[in-house]
């Protein structure tokens, strides 16, 4: 069984950088082909897909925030993180770290609540 945690601080303020990280267990982000990503839901609204690492390293991001993200790995630890630079309150959401191995993920993270604020 997959399990995948995401971990990082609750609270960043504007213009400071976002990190999280997904501890991954049960398995690992090596395995072909899977790709592990990070996805995220503002209040009120619908999901947001962030960007993956793939199982081979490469990375993939969502064109409108592709100039503020960056996605990597640490498979000695099977953790993947996510930065996401210069945030702004509308950052502000619940960010989820879930592993795609066909079109729509099959395992998430429970999600982790980050807030946006001076």
């Amino acid at each position: 069984q997959v399990q995948l945690q995401e971990s990082g601080p609750g609270l960043v303020k504007p213009s400071q950088t976002l990190s999280l990280t997904c501890t991954v267990s049960g398995g690992s982000i090596t395995t072909s082909h899977y790709y592990w990503s990070w996805i995220r839901q503002p209040p009120g609204k619908g999901l947001e897909w962030m960007g993956a690492i793939a199982y081979d390293g490469s990375t993939y991001y969502s064109p409108s925030l592709k100039s503020h993200t960056s996605i990597s790995r640490d498979t000695s630890k099977d953790q993947f993180s996510l930065q996401l630079s210069s945030v702004t309150p509308e950052d502000t959401a619940v960010y989820y770290c879930a592993r795609v191995g066909g079109w729509y993920p099959d395992y998430w993270g429970q999600g982790t609540q980050v807030t946006v604020s001076s």
